[in-house]
């Protein structure tokens, strides 16, 4: 059998007071994922704001494959098979931007 889908990913930024939040979409046309992530800058580094932007978008699709891969594993049980491996490693950047 062969399917053909597309499924489309927006990915909204912000910044604010020093923090950039990103909110990342996910639509497959049947439903929708969100994932969140932010980024801010260390006072004493210099800003660039297309890094916050890189580190709090990448966060937030972090944060969407996580829930796209944990919808995943709910369907595959719902049908008795077995569920992919999860996998947690190190963090990226400052504990405290990581939400």
């Amino acid at each position: 059998m062969t399917r053909n889908l597309e499924w489309t990913v927006g990915v909204e930024l912000v910044e604010e007071d020093g923090r950039t939040k990103a909110e990342a979409r996910l639509s497959t046309g049947h439903s929708t994922l969100t994932g969140h992530g932010s980024a801010r800058c260390n006072p004493a580094d210099t800003d660039v704001p297309a890094i916050g932007d890189e580190l709090a978008a990448g966060r937030a699709m972090k944060d969407l494959a996580g829930k796209l891969m944990r919808e995943a594993n709910r369907d595959m049980e719902a049908v008795g098979a077995g569920t992919v491996p999860q996998h947690t490693g190190p963090g990226y950047g400052w504990p405290e931007a990581v939400s």
